[in-house]
C-alpha cells in the first residue's frame, strides 16, 4: 500500500535531481520541478482530514485513493497544482468541504482542476449511446487545461486497480468505459504507458473468457519467449559495448495482453501466435539520435533484418509524438525479434505522450501560461481545440457520437504528403478525406490521385505508411456528391455537404 512517506520520496527526488518519474533511467535527468513539499504534506492532511471515516467498497481508507492518484501523478511528472488536485480532487463530491474551502486554502489553480475532474464524474456510462454530453465536457475540458484528463487517468487507474472489490455490474461499466473511452483518449494523447495499463486492468472484465484463454494457453509461450530475449540481451550488450555505444537501458518488453488480444483477432493473424514477432520486443535506450542509427548499425551486422520490417519513426515520427526505430530481425535458433532503439527522451514520450510535454519544452520549467484556466498545447495535439470547435457546430447527439467514433475513437493511421509531412487519419480513409484533411480547396478541386507513385481510385483505402500525391483541377466547380458515399471523416463529408448546397 502506497504512504505519503512514497509520494514525498518521489517528489524530493525530482526536487534534488530533475526528471524522476521512470526509475529506469535513474541516469537521465533533464529539468528539475521546484515541489513545495510542505504544501503537499498540508494538502494531504488536508484531504486525510475531509475524508476521515470514509472507506472504500475495500474496506480500505478512502484516503488511498486520493493518494495513489497523487503518486501516478508524480511519477508522471506533473506539476505541484496538479499532484494537490489529485489528492483533493473527491473533496467537492464525497465530503463535508466546498470547492469554496479547496480555493481559499489552495489557490484558485487548483480549484479550476478540482472543479474540471468533478464535472466529468457526474454522467455514469451506459454505453456511448448515452455519453454524448459528457464526451462534449471531456473535450472542452481537454482543450481549456490538459491536465483535467491526465487526473482523471490518475484516478481511473487506481479505480481500476481496485475494481474487484465492487459488484459485478459496475466492474464490468467502469471496465468497459475504460476500454472504450479513456485507453483511446491515453493513445491519442501519445500516453502508451497509461493506454497499456487501462487496457490491461480493464481486459478481464470485459472479456474474461478470451482474458482466461491468453492467460491459459498464450503466456506460457511467451514465458519462453523470455528465455530466448535474455540471451540475446546478452550478446547485443556486448556488441554494443564493443562499438563504444553507451547504454541507458537495455530490456525485454513483453507485449500487453490485450493489445496481443487486439492482435490475434485480425484477419491477417486468426489467432495464430508465430504471425506474431513483438510477443518479446526487446528496447535499447541510448544517450543520442546519432546512438540509435550506430546501434540499428550494429543490431544489422550481427543478424540479418527482415525485409520490410525497418521502421523509422525518428525522422518520420507518429501523428502523436511517439519516436523510435523499429527493426525486426532472424536471431539464434531461427527466432524472430523485434528491437525498439530510442532515446531517453524518445521513451518518455513514448510512455507518458502530453504529460511529457512539462519536461520537453523549449524552455526550462513549465509550459508558458496562456490563461487562469489553461497552458499552450504542442502543435501535435492541436486536434484538441478543432475537436471541441468541431463539435460546437454538431447538435444532434446520434450524429455527433457516429462522427466521433470514426474521427476519434476508430484506429488511426499515418499517410504522408509527396514532401513528408504526416497526415493522421482514421482507419479506412479515402485518398478525397487526405484531400480534405491536407486544405478544403484541394478535397473541392480533387480530380485524382497517386498512392506510392501510382495512380489509384478516390474510393481507394489507404495504408500506413503510403505516400499520397493529390491530383486537382482548378476548373473544377466543386465536390461530386456520390463521395458521400465513401469519404469517412466527418471534415471531408461536412465540407461535400456544404459545397452541395451551394
Amino acid at each position: 500500500m502506497s504512504t505519503l512517506e512514497d509520494l514525498l520520496k518521489i517528489l524530493e527526488q525530482q526536487n534534488r535531481s530533475g526528471n524522476g518519474r521512470i526509475s529506469l533511467l535513474p541516469n537521465f535527468r533533464r529539468h528539475k520541478i521546484a515541489y513545495d513539499l510542505d504544501l503537499i504534506h498540508l494538502a494531504y492532511d488536508y484531504a486525510q482530514q475531509a475524508h476521515e471515516g470514509q472507506l472504500r467498497r475495500s474496506g480500505e481508507p478512502y484516503i488511498n485513493h486520493p493518494l495513489g492518484t497523487a503518486i501516478t501523478l508524480a511519477k508522471m511528472g506533473m506539476d505541484q497544482e496538479t499532484i494537490i488536485a489529485g489528492l483533493l480532487h473527491d473533496i467537492p463530491e464525497d465530503t463535508n468541504y466546498s470547492l469554496v474551502d479547496v480555493e481559499k486554502n489552495f489557490g484558485s489553480e487548483v480549484a479550476n482542476l478540482v472543479t474540471g475532474i468533478t464535472k466529468l464524474g457526474v454522467i455514469k456510462y451506459r454505453g456511448m449511446e448515452r455519453y454524448a454530453e459528457n464526451l462534449r465536457n471531456m473535450f472542452i475540458s481537454m482543450a481549456q487545461d490538459i491536465r483535467i484528463i491526465l487526473i482523471k487517468m490518475a484516478d481511473r487507474l487506481y479505480n481500476l486497480k481496485t475494481l474487484s472489490a465492487l459488484p459485478a455490474e459496475k466492474q464490468k461499466r467502469i471496465a468497459q468505459e475504460s476500454l472504450e473511452i479513456y485507453a483511446p483518449i491515453a493513445n491519442r494523447l501519445g500516453m502508451g504507458q497509461i493506454k497499456g495499463e487501462l487496457e490491461d486492468l480493464a481486459f478481464p472484465y470485459v472479456y474474461p473468457k478470451d482474458y482466461d484463454w491468453i492467460k491459459k494457453e498464450i503466456m506460457p509461450k511467451i514465458a519462453k519467449e523470455k528465455e530466448h530475449i535474455e540471451r540475446v540481451i546478452k550478446i547485443i550488450r556486448k556488441e554494443l559495448t564493443e562499438e563504444k555505444i553507451k547504454i541507458i537501458s537495455l530490456h525485454g518488453r513483453q507485449k500487453r495482453l490485450y493489445s496481443l488480444y487486439q492482435k490475434l483477432k485480425k484477419p491477417a493473424y486468426d489467432g495464430d501466435l508465430t504471425k506474431i514477432h513483438d510477443l518479446v520486443a526487446l528496447r535499447i535506450i541510448v544517450p543520442t539520435v546519432a546512438d540509435c542509427y550506430h546501434a540499428l548499425g550494429v543490431i544489422h551486422r550481427h543478424w540479418k533484418p527482415l525485409p520490410g520490417r525497418i521502421k523509422d519513426y525518428i525522422a518520420q515520427p507518429k501523428p502523436n509524438g511517439y519516436q523510435s526505430l523499429h527493426t525486426t530481425v532472424f536471431c539464434d535458433e531461427g527466432k524472430i525479434v523485434e528491437f525498439q532503439i530510442r532515446t531517453a527522451q524518445m521513451h518518455q514520450q513514448a510512455e507518458y505522450g502530453i504529460a511529457a510535454h512539462w519536461h520537453y519544452k523549449e524552455m526550462a520549467g513549465r509550459p508558458k501560461k496562456i490563461s487562469d484556466k489553461g497552458y499552450t498545447l504542442p502543435k501535435k495535439f492541436a486536434w484538441i481545440q478543432e475537436l471541441v470547435n468541431w463539435q460546437k457546430k454538431i447538435h444532434d447527439h446520434q450524429q455527433y457520437l457516429k462522427s466521433l467514433t470514426i474521427d476519434f475513437f476508430r484506429n488511426r493511421i499515418f499517410v504522408f504528403t509527396p514532401k513528408g509531412d504526416v497526415i493522421d487519419l482514421p482507419e479506412d480513409a479515402t485518398p478525397v478525406d487526405f484531400a480534405y484533411h491536407v486544405h478544403s480547396w484541394i478535397g473541392d478541386h480533387c480530380a485524382g490521385a497517386k498512392i506510392n507513385g501510382q495512380m489509384s481510385r478516390l474510393d481507394g483505402t489507404l495504408k500506413n505508411g503510403d505516400v499520397v500525391e493529390i491530383i486537382t483541377d482548378k476548373n473544377r466547380k466543386g465536390p461530386s456528391r456520390d463521395w458521400l458515399n465513401f469519404v469517412k471523416t466527418s471534415a471531408a463529408k461536412a465540407r461535400i455537404k456544404t459545397a452541395s448546397i451551394k
